[in-house]
């Protein structure tokens, strides 16, 4: 009876005078040989017949379908009797029960030849239904785990899609199931592992295998390419550092100490440091603080000049306000489709939600400029989040003034002057590139290049500055206001930097 005590390994495998067809089953074992439609198909060349194999529900797993009656079947399946055997002038037939830990899911063995079963071929039946449940078992073993596996991903994904939307509350309790006290923390580190795509799997399960529950290993949703790592210890470094070493052609970039809720300008800031990172020896590199244009304004007047940029988003819903608010400043920070794989919407939604919110501002997301000063303007809110009042000179300040101060001109001219000492003009390359929306062809036409020379210039210019140019993102908003400083760009058309507007919130 196929399925009882002892099993291959707990029985001795008779010979039957023929020792070959038991190394040949036992072969079958092998992690190369584990399929169950090849051992079926075995079978029935080894007993001279045919054979099939149906699952608990009835379904064709291996083998040709067989006339067999249905009855029979049912009873096997059922548990009410083991085996069956007919026989009629042509074909003699033997059913096994194949036995599954769940035993409403048991399957059927059928074989059929035009001899009579001999002690050989019956030996060959027995003991190959007990090799079937092993390989059946595995394959549900390695299929649950394939499951379990997938289920944890996606709890991590989903987790950081709380980070990146600033929802830490959700994100800490959907943590504390599976990894408590993974996120006990206010602070936290981002690291992007950046491979081949190809290898991310492996990588991801390395970085999994260092960590083990002290951070969250995310496969990037955005980019292939993309390991994601938030820690909130200080050993990951030195760990990821040299998992780099040991793959070649990987490079690590990794973000300052954030706050949680800042956890998408952490992974700005890890992707930034790739750019730099594939110009260091090691391959690797951490996000160096530096002056932001913003740091270098007036933080009452920036706050106010913020404010009433964004003012026409007050007028909403409270929950309405807060997506649009965060689909926007992903939006502006990746591209539509990665915000959109990023917060797990589609990305139609993505720019819906950024086309209402040009709508209320009153302007073209597709302008460089633009682009670059309503970043300004939600970064601020977030950074500057705090009660600060402003009086009426700094209420009515606008961008323009925000961009005289000697700080910021002397950061932008020295962030700009590291281009000077390239004979290609690199300087001249990016700002008519800017100006074209960041579009080489059209930038190509103005220089009377070709659109290739355009792109190779900007990519030589992201080490010169170290930041990220190609890609849309905070690295690249920075350069543009560092254009609008010095002058080398025209100041985009905001109505609403314009406090004497008459839907301005401090107009008269």
């Amino acid at each position: 009876m196929a399925g009882q005590e002892g099993g291959l390994g707990g029985s001795r495998v008779p010979d039957a005078g023929d020792p070959t067809w038991a190394q040949q089953l036992l072969d079958h074992l092998r992690p190369t040989g584990r399929d169950p439609r090849r051992l079926v198909a075995w079978l029935a060349e080894t007993v001279n017949g045919t054979a099939s194999l149906h699952d608990g529900t009835g379904s064709l797993v291996a083998g040709p379908e067989m006339p067999l009656d249905e009855t029979l079947v049912a009873d096997i399946r059922a548990g009410r009797i083991a085996s069956a055997a007919s026989a009629d002038e042509d074909t003699h037939l033997r059913l096994l029960r194949i036995e599954h830990p769940d035993p409403a899911r048991a399957g059927v063995l059928a074989v059929a030849r035009p001899a009579p079963f001999d002690r050989r071929t019956s030996d060959i039946l027995t003991h190959t239904a007990q090799v079937l449940e092993l390989l059946l078992r595995a394959r549900e073993t390695a299929a649950a785990g394939r499951r379990l596996k997938r289920a944890t991903s996606d709890l991590r994904l989903a987790i950081l899609q709380l980070l990146m939307v600033e929802d830490t509350v959700a994100a800490r309790r959907v943590a504390a199931g599976l990894w408590p006290g993974l996120l006990d923390t206010d602070t936290a580190c981002v690291y992007v592992l950046e491979g081949d795509a190809a290898e991310r799997d492996r990588l991801a399960e390395e970085c999994l295998g260092m960590t083990g529950d002290r951070a969250l290993v995310v496969r990037c949703p955005a980019m292939d390419e993309h390991v994601i790592i938030v820690t909130t210890g200080d050993a990951t470094d030195g760990a990821l550092r040299a998992l780099v070493d040991r793959n070649p052609g990987t490079l690590l970039g990794g973000s300052t100490r954030q706050s949680l809720a800042r956890t998408a300008a952490a992974y700005g800031q890890a992707v930034s440091a790739l750019a730099v990172a594939r110009v260091r020896p090691d391959k690797a590199a951490v996000y160096a603080e530096r002056n932001h244009p913003e740091r270098l304004m007036d933080p009452a007047a920036l706050r106010a000049w913020a404010a009433r940029l964004l003012h026409p988003l007050d007028t909403l819903p409270h929950h309405t306000r807060a997506e649009l608010l965060v689909t926007t400043r992903l939006g502006l920070e990746f591209t539509a489709v990665s915000a959109a794989k990023v917060l797990g919407v589609s990305r139609n939604t993505v720019r819906a939600r950024m086309e209402r919110v040009e709508s209320l501002l009153r302007t073209d997301f597709s302008d460089l400029t633009v682009r670059a000063t309503v970043h300004l303007a939600l970064s601020t809110q977030v950074s500057l989040a705090d009660g600060d009042h402003s009086d009426a000179a700094q209420a009515r300040a606008r961008l323009g003034d925000l961009l005289a101060g000697p700080a910021l001109g002397a950061w932008a001219r020295e962030l700009l002057g590291r281009l000077d000492s390239d004979a290609r003009d690199l300087r001249r390359t990016l700002r008519s590139w800017i100006a074209a929306g960041g579009n080489a062809e059209r930038a190509a036409q103005t220089l009377a290049v070709h659109a290739q020379t355009v792109r190779e210039h900007v990519r030589s210019a992201e080490p010169v500055l170290e930041r990220r140019l190609i890609a849309s993102g905070s690295d690249l908003y920075e350069v543009v206001l560092a254009h609008l400083a010095t002058g080398e760009l025209e100041h985009p058309v905001l109505l609403r930097d314009d406090p004497g507007h008459p839907d301005s919130p401090v107009h008269g």
